[in-house]
């Protein structure tokens, strides 16, 4: 396996964990379900959001954790997303960028959960 080092090897990466996501009933329901996500808007987003991310690339702009404040998610959603996350990556991938992938996506995941718990409780 290679590592993560094209913005094709990115979208191999989103599109193949999207795909993991839209198999799990409880992170469908919150992208399908719940949020009606438009798909073709959505992974062009995150193609942009992880080449920033992983290759520098600059491609991105924007606040990615506003749009999560509205979700029915907790603590068990952000343990899903990252196992899943890692598990894909695992699956097609392996090197420096791979590993610092995960790295960041349970960084997310954590800042993410902690920040939407502490609005919560207010």
């Amino acid at each position: 396996m290679k590592d993560i080092t094209s913005e094709e090897d990115i979208k191999k990466m989103v599109d193949t964990f999207y795909e993991k996501v839209n198999l799990d009933p409880m992170l469908s329901y919150v992208f399908n379900d719940f949020t009606k996500i438009d798909w073709d808007k959505h992974l062009p987003i995150m193609y942009r959001f992880w080449n920033t991310l992983l290759l520098g690339k600059q491609d991105y702009k924007g606040s990615p954790f506003d749009k999560h404040i509205p979700l029915p998610i907790g603590a068990e959603h952000f343990q899903k997303w990252v196992a899943l996350f890692k598990e894909n990556i695992d699956e097609h991938f392996s090197g420096e960028i791979a590993e610092q992938s995960k790295l960041r996506a349970m960084s997310i995941a954590h800042v993410f959960q902690s920040k939407l718990e502490f609005i919560k409780e207010k």
